[in-house]
């Protein structure tokens, strides 16, 4: 269980992940060591998953970004499993969930440019024998960013 103090060094944590313990402590009116300590048992206990860099994908010639949403044809375990297999080893997904609805899978992707993006559908995502068919969507601006978890 997490306190309130616990909250807020999480959030602290949020918005800038190279807080030192004697910044925390600040942040939190504690001592560097206690706000250590809280940091360490959050880590240990897993609710801190661990510590990336937030890169701009425009600086990185990842110009597009898009949202595939994918339609199973075949279900079953040995279906899924492969799939996830799949898109496990593809790095313009970035990331990707199962869903309830019509879709079976919802994926991020960045992308190159639209030929990349039409490669990683014709040539990755359709011929899985399991996949019916895809729709995309391609994101023309985020109005938000990936945010904080609201702790």
């Amino acid at each position: 269980m997490t306190d309130k103090t616990d909250k807020r060094l999480l959030a602290a944590l949020q918005e800038n992940a190279h807080l030192t313990a004697h910044e925390l402590g600040e942040i939190l009116n504690l001592s560097a060591s206690q706000a250590g300590r809280r940091r360490q048992k959050l880590e240990a206990e897993g609710v801190i998953r661990g510590y990336t860099a937030r890169l701009d994908p425009r600086l990185l010639d990842l110009t597009v970004q898009g949202f595939v949403q994918v339609h199973l044809g075949i279900h079953g375990p040995e279906h899924s499993a492969s799939f996830a297999r799949l898109i496990a080893n593809r790095a313009e997904i970035v990331s990707a969930w199962t869903m309830t609805g019509d879709a079976d899978y919802l994926l991020r992707v960045y992308c190159e440019d639209l030929p990349a993006l039409n490669r990683l559908i014709h040539e990755v995502l359709l011929p899985h024998k399991a996949v019916a068919r895809v729709h995309s969507q391609i994101v023309m601006d985020q109005l938000k960013r990936d945010g904080p978890l609201p702790v």
